[in-house]
C-alpha cells in the first residue's frame, strides 16, 4: 500500500496493492493493521455506505457539524472526480480544496479526515461509490457547503454540462455563512 500525502493536511491518496492477471484481479481494500502502519493512524469504521449515481451527477459538499465523520472512499464501478474541501477555521488551508479521479481502473482510495466538506462528480456513465466512517450518519447534524462557492473556486471537469443535485445540494451554503 502506498500513501501520498495532499495539499490539505492529513488528507491522504492511498494506493492498495492490486495482484491481477488474465483472470481478474484482487486487492485488499482495508486492513487494519497495514492502514494503522502505513498512515499512523488507528481509526474504528462503524458505518459502510455505498451510492450509485449517474454521469454527471454531483454530490455534495456534505460534512456533519456535530460529530464529524472521518472518510474512507473509493469507488467500485466507474469513475469520479473526488474533492475535499478544508472547512477549518483555525487550519492553514482553510478555504483550500484538493481534487482527484478515482475510479475502478486506478483503486485508489481517498481517507478524508473528521471536519473537512466532501463530494464527487461522476465521470463515467454511472458510478458506485463506497466509504467506510468513524461516525454514525446524523441527519440532524448534516450541513452542505455550496459545490460552486466562488470563495473556494472548485475547478470541476464539467466542460460544458450542468451538474445533476439533489435540491439540498443547491441550497449549499457558501463559505463565508457556514
Amino acid at each position: 500500500m502506498r500513501v501520498t500525502p495532499t495539499a490539505i493536511a492529513h488528507v491522504l491518496l492511498i494506493e492498495p496493492r492490486v495482484f491481477g492477471d488474465a483472470r481478474g484481479f484482487f486487492l485488499e481494500s482495508y486492513n487494519e493493521q497495514v492502514f494503522a502502519d502505513v498512515t499512523g493512524l488507528q481509526l474504528h469504521f462503524v458505518q459502510d455506505n455505498h451510492s450509485r449515481s449517474q454521469r454527471h451527477v454531483l454530490r455534495g459538499m456534505h460534512f456533519q457539524a456535530e460529530r464529524p465523520q472521518g472518510k474512507l472512499v473509493r469507488v467500485v464501478a466507474g469513475a469520479v472526480f473526488d474533492v475535499v474541501v478544508d472547512i477549518r477555521r483555525d487550519s492553514p488551508t482553510y478555504s483550500k480544496w484538493v481534487g482527484v479521479e478515482l475510479s475502478v481502473d486506478n483503486q485508489r482510495q481517498l481517507w478524508i479526515p473528521p471536519g473537512l466538506a466532501h463530494g464527487f462528480l461522476v465521470l463515467s456513465e454511472s458510478a458506485d461509490f463506497l466509504y467506510k466512517t468513524t461516525e454514525y450518519y446524523n441527519p440532524a447534524s448534516e450541513r452542505c457547503l455550496a459545490w460552486n462557492d466562488p470563495l473556494v473556486a472548485i475547478d470541476w471537469p464539467l466542460g460544458a454540462s450542468q451538474p445533476l443535485v439533489s435540491d439540498k445540494d443547491a441550497k449549499g451554503l457558501g463559505l463565508d455563512q457556514l
